[in-house]
């Protein structure tokens, strides 16, 4: 324990041994007088010293509060990287999610990311055929939430291709599918990140997108998706046809249990926020200097309290 005002605490505690010397001298004074008197002292040590000695020991702590004592303690944090990986293909302007799938995606997912600590560093990536990562990983949230507005719908699915462009950008080498027959390649290990990938799970186009989410898996790195739309689906205009588009759930959890994260379906709106409050990041934690100020104002107030109760009810007066 520290104190950042410590001359404040050899005040403090010079003040409580006087009051401690003084509470002593005076019940000395109080026995002899009462000695000579030829009266007899009260036996019952503990009732008549006790709430003297509560007082005391919150007069202390008020003192003691008073030059600012920190601890250092582990704190529990949100930590790590996490991407968001955004599905922008055609089917995402489908307004089965008002006002449609990608808008809805975008808002609940810049409230996100202003409400993280910059402690964790979010990157974006949109994907429709290929992927692109359009935000590095950054604590700078603001720079974020920019890059999700700036997406734009175009073209078809691969989940796949998400997948391993997130995972590209989270180990910082191209995360590739191996050959048959060959080994993966070693990304290393990325316990404290997560892929974020909001999707209504049509995919369109290769590479296998389990496959890539088992290479997520060896590499430590959960994939929580976020199925966006609903089963009876709706209709988008594509080259001057229209098109029915329904939320394909199946895809989405197998990718998601795969890497042991969880599917989320996303409705409307308020379902996308409840799901970005629950996203299970990684916690981690971390010693910080932590003020113990106000815990020590609050326990002298209680003794305070307590020492009153005891005063009034055993002697019908304070002090």
């Amino acid at each position: 324990m520290s104190f950042q005002h410590p001359m404040l605490l050899v005040v403090g505690v010079l003040v409580a041994v006087a009051v401690a010397v003084g509470y002593w001298w005076l019940q000395r004074q109080r026995s002899r007088a009462l000695a000579a008197a030829g009266l007899a002292t009260n036996k019952d040590g503990i009732r008549r010293h006790l709430p003297p000695v509560l007082f005391l020991a919150a007069l202390t702590l008020l003192l003691l509060s008073i030059a600012r004592p920190q601890a250092d303690l582990p704190v529990a944090r949100a930590a790590g990287t996490v991407i968001l990986a955004f599905d922008v293909s055609n089917s995402m302007a489908a307004d089965d999610v008002a006002p449609s799938r990608l808008a809805a995606a975008q808002q609940a997912a810049i409230e996100f990311a202003e409400a993280q600590p910059d402690s964790v560093s979010i990157g974006v990536v949109a994907f429709d055929q290929g992927a692109l990562t359009t935000q590095q990983p950054s604590d700078d949230h603001t720079a974020t939430v920019a890059a999700i507005k700036r997406l734009q719908i175009n073209g078809g699915t691969s989940i796949g291709q998400a997948i391993l462009a997130s995972l590209t950008v989270i180990a910082g080498k191209p995360a590739q599918l191996p050959e048959e027959g060959q080994p993966a390649a070693d990304l290393g290990y990325w316990g404290n990140a997560t892929i974020v990938l909001l999707s209504d799970g049509e995919d369109t186009g290769g590479p296998d997108a389990v496959a890539a989410a088992q290479l997520a898996a060896t590499a430590g790195v959960h994939i929580e998706t976020v199925g966006v739309g609903t089963v009876e689906g709706a209709t988008v205009k594509i080259d001057g046809f229209q098109v029915a588009t329904s939320l394909d759930e199946e895809l989405l959890t197998e990718v998601a249990q795969t890497t042991t994260g969880s599917y989320h379906r996303a409705e409307n709106i308020e379902a996308l926020h409840d799901i970005y409050s629950a996203l299970d990041l990684r916690l981690t934690t971390q010693v910080k200097p932590v003020e113990l100020t106000g815990a020590a104002a609050v326990i002298a107030v209680l003794l305070l309290t307590i020492g009153g109760i005891l005063m009034t009810t055993w002697f019908g007066r304070i002090l």
